[in-house]
Protein backbone atom coordinates (compact mmCIF):
# COMPACT_ATOMS: atom_id res chain seq x y z
CA UNK A 1 0.00 0.00 0.00
CA UNK A 2 1.47 3.09 -1.10
CA UNK A 3 1.87 5.57 1.48
CA UNK A 4 0.14 8.85 1.46
CA UNK A 5 0.87 12.05 2.58
CA UNK A 6 -1.26 15.01 3.66
CA UNK A 7 -1.13 18.39 5.74
CA UNK A 8 -4.49 19.34 7.50
CA UNK A 9 -5.30 22.63 5.28
CA UNK A 10 -6.87 23.99 8.36
CA UNK A 11 -3.21 24.98 9.52
CA UNK A 12 -2.11 25.60 5.75
CA UNK A 13 -4.61 27.92 4.38
CA UNK A 14 -3.32 30.92 6.07
CA UNK A 15 0.06 30.37 5.93
CA UNK A 16 -1.07 30.32 2.08
CA UNK A 17 -3.43 32.71 2.30
CA UNK A 18 -0.59 35.23 4.23
CA UNK A 19 2.03 34.59 1.61
CA UNK A 20 -0.55 35.11 -1.72
CA UNK A 21 -1.04 38.88 -0.44
CA UNK A 22 2.32 38.72 0.11
CA UNK A 23 2.50 39.12 -3.18
CA UNK A 24 -0.28 40.44 -4.57
CA UNK A 25 -0.07 43.98 -2.04
CA UNK A 26 -2.63 46.26 -2.76
CA UNK A 27 -3.08 46.32 -6.44
CA UNK A 28 -3.16 42.84 -7.55
CA UNK A 29 -0.80 41.23 -10.30
CA UNK A 30 -1.18 44.60 -12.21
CA UNK A 31 0.84 42.60 -15.53
CA UNK A 32 -1.94 40.20 -15.91
CA UNK A 33 -4.94 42.62 -14.98
CA UNK A 34 -3.37 45.20 -18.16
CA UNK A 35 -2.59 42.70 -20.86
CA UNK A 36 -4.95 39.54 -20.20
CA UNK A 37 -9.07 40.17 -20.63
CA UNK A 38 -11.35 38.59 -17.55
CA UNK A 39 -12.43 36.23 -20.05
CA UNK A 40 -9.54 34.59 -21.19
CA UNK A 41 -9.24 30.79 -19.96
CA UNK A 42 -6.85 28.27 -20.50
CA UNK A 43 -4.66 25.19 -19.43
CA UNK A 44 -1.48 25.28 -17.94
CA UNK A 45 0.70 22.15 -16.49
CA UNK A 46 2.72 21.64 -13.62
CA UNK A 47 6.13 20.15 -15.05
CA UNK A 48 9.48 18.41 -13.11
CA UNK A 49 12.34 19.93 -14.58
CA UNK A 50 14.52 17.76 -12.73
CA UNK A 51 14.83 14.09 -11.15
CA UNK A 52 13.61 13.88 -7.32
CA UNK A 53 10.72 13.02 -5.04
CA UNK A 54 7.91 15.75 -4.74
CA UNK A 55 6.72 17.59 -1.87
CA UNK A 56 3.74 20.32 -1.92
CA UNK A 57 1.34 19.39 -4.66
CA UNK A 58 -1.65 19.70 -2.71
CA UNK A 59 -0.42 22.83 -1.28
CA UNK A 60 0.20 23.99 -5.01
CA UNK A 61 -3.10 23.21 -5.31
CA UNK A 62 -4.92 25.06 -2.60
CA UNK A 63 -2.71 28.12 -3.84
CA UNK A 64 -4.90 28.51 -6.82
CA UNK A 65 -7.73 27.42 -5.68
CA UNK A 66 -7.41 30.05 -2.82
CA UNK A 67 -6.56 32.54 -5.28
CA UNK A 68 -9.38 31.66 -7.79
CA UNK A 69 -11.99 28.64 -6.35
CA UNK A 70 -13.17 28.44 -10.13
CA UNK A 71 -10.50 27.07 -11.05
CA UNK A 72 -9.99 23.90 -11.56
CA UNK A 73 -6.93 21.80 -10.48
CA UNK A 74 -6.20 18.33 -11.38
CA UNK A 75 -3.63 16.07 -9.59
CA UNK A 76 -1.37 13.57 -11.38
CA UNK A 77 1.12 13.39 -9.23
CA UNK A 78 1.12 13.16 -5.60
CA UNK A 79 3.60 13.68 -2.59
CA UNK A 80 6.30 11.10 -2.36
CA UNK A 81 6.05 10.50 -6.05
CA UNK A 82 9.12 10.45 -7.57
CA UNK A 83 9.38 12.64 -10.55
CA UNK A 84 11.82 12.63 -13.84
CA UNK A 85 12.24 15.78 -16.18
CA UNK A 86 9.22 16.45 -18.59
CA UNK A 87 6.53 15.04 -15.75
CA UNK A 88 3.50 16.18 -15.52
CA UNK A 89 2.51 17.07 -11.94
CA UNK A 90 -0.88 18.29 -12.19
CA UNK A 91 -3.10 20.56 -14.97
CA UNK A 92 -4.64 23.72 -14.03
CA UNK A 93 -7.65 25.62 -15.87
CA UNK A 94 -9.59 28.65 -16.11
CA UNK A 95 -8.98 32.08 -15.86
CA UNK A 96 -5.40 32.88 -16.84
CA UNK A 97 -5.78 36.13 -14.77
CA UNK A 98 -6.12 33.89 -11.86
CA UNK A 99 -3.30 30.82 -12.78
CA UNK A 100 -0.80 33.52 -13.21
CA UNK A 101 -1.79 34.97 -9.96
CA UNK A 102 -1.14 32.39 -8.10
CA UNK A 103 1.77 30.71 -9.70
CA UNK A 104 4.68 32.25 -8.37
CA UNK A 105 3.42 31.31 -4.74
CA UNK A 106 2.20 27.86 -5.71
CA UNK A 107 5.58 27.11 -7.11
CA UNK A 108 7.54 28.56 -4.60
CA UNK A 109 5.88 26.18 -2.09
CA UNK A 110 6.24 23.31 -4.51
CA UNK A 111 9.83 23.47 -5.62
CA UNK A 112 11.08 24.41 -1.86
CA UNK A 113 9.36 21.22 -0.50
CA UNK A 114 10.38 18.92 -2.98
CA UNK A 115 13.67 19.91 -2.76
CA UNK A 116 13.59 19.18 0.64
CA UNK A 117 12.32 15.62 -0.14
CA UNK A 118 14.46 14.97 -2.88
CA UNK A 119 17.63 15.90 -0.50
CA UNK A 120 15.97 13.61 2.01
CA UNK A 121 15.86 10.89 -0.26
CA UNK A 122 19.26 11.10 -1.33
CA UNK A 123 20.38 11.00 2.56
CA UNK A 124 18.24 8.43 2.94
CA UNK A 125 19.60 6.27 0.07
CA UNK A 126 22.72 6.80 0.71
CA UNK A 127 22.78 5.07 4.52
CA UNK A 128 21.86 1.52 2.33
CA UNK A 129 22.38 -1.31 3.66
CA UNK A 130 22.32 0.08 7.08
CA UNK A 131 19.01 0.36 8.80
CA UNK A 132 19.81 3.78 10.33
CA UNK A 133 17.07 6.79 9.55
CA UNK A 134 17.28 10.11 8.28
CA UNK A 135 15.72 12.79 10.56
CA UNK A 136 15.40 16.54 10.46
CA UNK A 137 15.96 19.21 13.39
CA UNK A 138 13.99 22.31 14.08
CA UNK A 139 16.26 24.16 12.05
CA UNK A 140 13.55 25.45 9.48
CA UNK A 141 12.10 28.14 7.86
CA UNK A 142 9.98 30.31 10.30
CA UNK A 143 6.77 29.88 9.34
CA UNK A 144 6.93 27.27 7.07
CA UNK A 145 8.17 24.33 10.24
CA UNK A 146 5.07 22.26 9.27
CA UNK A 147 5.42 22.41 5.43
CA UNK A 148 9.11 21.04 5.52
CA UNK A 149 8.43 18.88 8.15
CA UNK A 150 5.75 16.79 6.18
CA UNK A 151 8.69 17.05 3.07
CA UNK A 152 11.26 15.69 4.96
CA UNK A 153 8.64 12.64 5.67
CA UNK A 154 7.66 12.57 1.52
CA UNK A 155 11.68 12.18 0.75
CA UNK A 156 11.55 8.91 3.42
CA UNK A 157 12.93 10.76 6.40
CA UNK A 158 11.51 11.53 10.01
CA UNK A 159 10.12 14.41 11.34
CA UNK A 160 11.78 14.56 15.09
CA UNK A 161 10.20 16.98 17.10
CA UNK A 162 7.95 19.61 15.90
CA UNK A 163 8.25 21.25 18.93
CA UNK A 164 9.79 22.46 22.10
CA UNK A 165 6.73 20.66 23.99
CA UNK A 166 6.95 18.02 21.57
CA UNK A 167 9.75 15.82 23.80
CA UNK A 168 12.97 16.87 26.35
CA UNK A 169 15.86 17.45 24.46
CA UNK A 170 18.74 18.29 27.09
CA UNK A 171 21.17 20.13 25.14
CA UNK A 172 25.05 21.61 26.33
CA UNK A 173 23.82 24.77 27.36
CA UNK A 174 21.56 22.89 29.46
CA UNK A 175 24.05 20.99 31.39
CA UNK A 176 26.31 24.43 31.77
CA UNK A 177 23.40 25.50 33.59
CA UNK A 178 23.44 22.90 35.90
CA UNK A 179 27.05 23.10 37.02
CA UNK A 180 27.90 20.70 33.92
CA UNK A 181 26.18 17.91 36.10
CA UNK A 182 24.27 15.57 33.60
CA UNK A 183 23.32 13.41 36.03
CA UNK A 184 21.91 16.31 37.70
CA UNK A 185 20.42 17.38 34.74
CA UNK A 186 18.63 13.75 33.60
CA UNK A 187 17.13 13.87 37.04
CA UNK A 188 15.79 17.53 36.75
CA UNK A 189 14.16 16.32 33.21
CA UNK A 190 12.79 13.09 34.38
CA UNK A 191 11.07 14.49 37.77
CA UNK A 192 9.24 16.90 34.97
CA UNK A 193 8.33 14.87 32.66
CA UNK A 194 5.22 12.87 31.85
CA UNK A 195 5.12 9.19 31.39
CA UNK A 196 4.20 10.54 27.61
CA UNK A 197 7.55 12.18 27.52
CA UNK A 198 10.50 11.29 26.13
CA UNK A 199 13.80 12.61 27.37
CA UNK A 200 16.85 13.05 24.37
CA UNK A 201 19.91 14.42 25.97
CA UNK A 202 23.66 15.44 23.46
CA UNK A 203 26.87 13.90 24.82
CA UNK A 204 30.01 14.72 22.48
CA UNK A 205 32.31 12.27 23.77
CA UNK A 206 32.46 8.53 25.85
CA UNK A 207 32.91 10.03 28.97
CA UNK A 208 29.79 11.52 28.65
CA UNK A 209 27.94 8.90 27.29
CA UNK A 210 29.10 6.21 29.81
CA UNK A 211 27.60 8.86 32.45
CA UNK A 212 24.10 8.99 30.74
CA UNK A 213 24.19 5.01 30.37
CA UNK A 214 24.85 4.90 34.02
CA UNK A 215 21.66 7.10 34.70
CA UNK A 216 19.46 4.97 32.26
CA UNK A 217 17.52 8.25 32.35
CA UNK A 218 17.35 9.15 28.92
CA UNK A 219 15.73 7.21 26.40
CA UNK A 220 17.24 9.12 23.41
CA UNK A 221 21.29 9.34 23.06
CA UNK A 222 22.55 12.12 20.38
CA UNK A 223 26.05 11.68 19.86
CA UNK A 224 26.88 14.95 18.85
CA UNK A 225 30.03 15.22 16.32
CA UNK A 226 31.40 12.29 17.39
CA UNK A 227 34.29 10.53 15.82
CA UNK A 228 33.12 7.01 13.43
CA UNK A 229 35.01 4.71 16.27
CA UNK A 230 33.24 6.56 19.21
CA UNK A 231 29.90 6.36 17.61
CA UNK A 232 30.51 2.34 16.98
CA UNK A 233 31.42 1.89 20.55
CA UNK A 234 28.37 3.81 21.65
CA UNK A 235 26.31 1.37 19.85
CA UNK A 236 28.03 -1.91 21.21
CA UNK A 237 27.85 -0.53 24.68
CA UNK A 238 23.94 0.29 24.87
CA UNK A 239 22.91 -1.65 28.07
CA UNK A 240 19.98 1.06 28.35
CA UNK A 241 18.80 0.26 24.79
CA UNK A 242 18.31 4.02 24.41
CA UNK A 243 18.11 5.06 20.45
CA UNK A 244 21.03 6.27 19.36
CA UNK A 245 21.09 9.71 17.39
CA UNK A 246 24.33 10.94 15.17
CA UNK A 247 24.31 14.24 14.66
CA UNK A 248 26.62 17.38 12.88
CA UNK A 249 27.81 17.99 9.98
CA UNK A 250 26.29 15.23 8.51
CA UNK A 251 26.87 15.16 4.46
CA UNK A 252 26.19 13.12 1.82
CA UNK A 253 29.89 11.84 1.43
CA UNK A 254 29.67 11.08 5.08
CA UNK A 255 26.35 9.59 6.07
CA UNK A 256 27.25 6.29 5.22
CA UNK A 257 29.67 5.63 7.06
CA UNK A 258 27.92 7.21 9.80
CA UNK A 259 25.11 4.91 8.79
CA UNK A 260 27.70 2.07 9.47
CA UNK A 261 28.01 2.33 12.80
CA UNK A 262 24.95 1.40 13.69
CA UNK A 263 23.20 4.30 15.10
CA UNK A 264 19.21 4.14 14.86
CA UNK A 265 18.85 8.02 13.30
CA UNK A 266 20.97 10.72 11.67
CA UNK A 267 19.22 13.95 12.59
CA UNK A 268 20.78 16.18 9.57
CA UNK A 269 20.04 20.02 9.92
CA UNK A 270 21.17 20.37 6.26
CA UNK A 271 17.69 18.77 5.48
CA UNK A 272 15.35 22.08 5.76
CA UNK A 273 18.19 24.79 6.07
CA UNK A 274 19.88 23.92 3.13
CA UNK A 275 18.13 22.06 0.15
CA UNK A 276 18.40 23.57 -2.84
CA UNK A 277 15.51 24.28 -5.05
CA UNK A 278 14.07 21.70 -6.92
CA UNK A 279 12.90 22.83 -10.62
CA UNK A 280 9.32 22.70 -11.84
CA UNK A 281 7.53 25.28 -14.21
CA UNK A 282 4.08 26.14 -14.93
CA UNK A 283 3.72 26.14 -18.92
CA UNK A 284 0.53 26.40 -20.79
CA UNK A 285 -0.62 23.07 -21.93
CA UNK A 286 -0.14 24.32 -26.41
CA UNK A 287 3.02 25.12 -25.50
CA UNK A 288 3.87 21.63 -24.26
CA UNK A 289 1.86 19.53 -26.76
CA UNK A 290 3.91 21.84 -29.68
CA UNK A 291 7.14 20.72 -28.18
CA UNK A 292 6.12 17.02 -27.76
CA UNK A 293 5.02 17.34 -31.39
CA UNK A 294 8.08 18.73 -32.44
CA UNK A 295 9.80 15.63 -30.40
CA UNK A 296 11.26 18.58 -27.50
CA UNK A 297 10.46 16.98 -24.60
CA UNK A 298 13.15 18.73 -22.37
CA UNK A 299 14.26 21.77 -24.10
CA UNK A 300 13.64 25.15 -22.86
CA UNK A 301 9.70 25.08 -22.34
CA UNK A 302 10.35 22.38 -19.55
Amino acid sequence: MTQQFTLAQNLTRPIIEAALQEDLGLGGDITSLATIGADVEGEYILVSRGKGVLSGVQIAKDAFLIADPNLDVEILLNDGARVSPGDSIATITGAVRSILMAERVALNYLGHMSGIASLTAKMQAACAPHSAKVAATRKTTPGLRIFEKHAVRCGGGLPHRMRLDDAMMIKDNHIAANGGDIVKTLEAARAYAGHTVKIEIEVDNLDQYRAVQAAGLADIIMLDNMSCADMKTAVQNNPTKAVLEASGNVTLKTIGDIAATGVDVISIGALTHSAANFDIGLDSADAVARHYREGVRTASIL
